[in-house]
């Protein structure tokens, strides 16, 4: 019987594909061997040493820690392009409300609850919230991954001049996207192009704060920008004085701070809404949960986040899982000896292998390989 413990509400649509007679799943799980997590904050949790598994369902995973898990033999999937849609239609409208002060204007019309005189008003005071339109204006797309590949084929389709960078970008990802749009070589070939700026990275050590003074210095005058990533790419101080000085127009972000908040008219904070559709839910849940159960039934990894990709068909009676580090799969395989068939995959610094099996295998001898870093059994 497999325990699963969630951290946070995850939609039934997603946990009711774990069979009862198999799973136990509930927030009060004492020995866990999955966790079900989506915000909640996992640096500070003591994982029991039950944990084989922790799925966050959505993409971002800066709310686990992800060398400890990997380190303790602990898989951790995200489900990358599960919520893609909601993010995307959400970017959308950050578009157009950059654009046109839909903000400030709804704000100022409710000044006019109860005057007679309101559509008088109305009619002298509009000009003050003009804008302009998207058509025929230039959208710099960094990241075209799941998201940012979809941003970019409508912003297309709206009839936008489209230019994205991706340094990872994969011919087949390429082949998605609309012939319009325009791939350059670097991040420089946006920035002095684009009338808007959007974000589809995620937070790492080389993209924190990667839009600062310098980046802003070398973007249009009245560049608007639109960060539905993480906060951490941007510099908070840098876009403040960018903002007061008119360098750029426009700052529409989905992850309001103390730093940013009511600072400056042309900030629009909202409060993290990118993937908050019941669709996105219900799709990042389903995914999350599939990636658990063909894990710890069938030994698949799908959508590890540290780990290798790593699926094959199950032959034999038995299924033995090795997780390791920066060592040599064939010392696992001297240990197991005769097996069915094997497969293994390395990542980085982490590896992992499955050995199908008949009878019995001494699974201390595996765990006492040197950079074996967890073992599971399937029988």
């Amino acid at each position: 019987m497999y325990n699963v413990r969630l951290m946070n509400k995850i939609a039934k649509v997603g946990t009711d594909n774990f069979d009862p007679t198999k799973y136990t799943v509930g927030e009060e799980i004492n020995n866990p061997s999955a966790i079900l997590v989506r915000s909640a904050d996992l640096h500070e949790f003591v994982f029991p040493d039950s944990v084989k598994a922790v799925a966050r369902a959505g993409a971002g995973v800066n709310n686990i820690p992800l060398d400890k898990c990997a380190d303790n033999g602990i898989v951790v999937f995200n489900t990358p392009g599960a919520n893609a849609n909601g993010v995307k239609e959400i970017v959308l409208c950050a578009l157009f409300l950059a654009s046109r002060d839909i903000v400030g204007g709804f704000e100022w019309s409710k000044t006019l609850k109860g005057d007679e005189d309101a559509a008088k008003k109305v009619e002298k005071g509009k000009s003050q919230f003009a804008g302009c339109e998207i058509l025929g204006k230039t959208l710099g797309i960094i990241g075209l991954g799941a998201i940012g590949r979809l941003v970019a084929n409508a912003a297309d389709a709206l009839g936008m001049n489209v230019v994205g960078y991706d340094p990872y970008l994969s011919d087949a990802a390429k082949a998605l996207l609309a012939p319009n749009v325009k791939i350059v070589a670097s991040y420089d070939d946006i920035y002095n192009c684009a009338d808007y700026i959007t974000l589809h990275i995620p937070a790492t050590a080389e993209t924190k704060g990667m839009l600062n003074a310098s980046a802003f210095s070398k973007m249009k005058d009245g560049v608007k920008i639109l960060n539905f990533s993480r906060a951490d790419l941007v510099n908070s101080t840098d876009i403040l004085v960018s903002l007061e000085n008119g360098k750029i127009a426009k700052y529409i972000v989905d992850f309001p701070t103390t730093e940013i908040i009511d600072k400056n008219k042309n900030i629009i904070t909202i409060p993290h809404l990118g993937a908050s559709t019941a669709e996105s839910e219900d799709n990042c849940a389903i995914m999350a949960v599939k990636q658990i159960i063909d894990y710890f039934e069938n030994g698949n990894l799908v959508n590890a986040v540290t780990y290798p990709r790593l699926v094959l068909e199950r032959k034999g009676s038995k299924r033995i899982c090795v997780l390791f580090k920066n060592t040599d799969a064939d010392k696992i395989s001297a240990v197991i000896g005769n097996c069915i068939q094997s497969a293994n995959a390395v990542k980085g610094v982490y590896g992992y292998a499955v050995y199908d099996v008949d009878g019995d295998v001494n699974i201390n001898a595996i765990k006492a390989v040197n950079g074996v870093t967890g073992v599971n059994v399937i029988d």
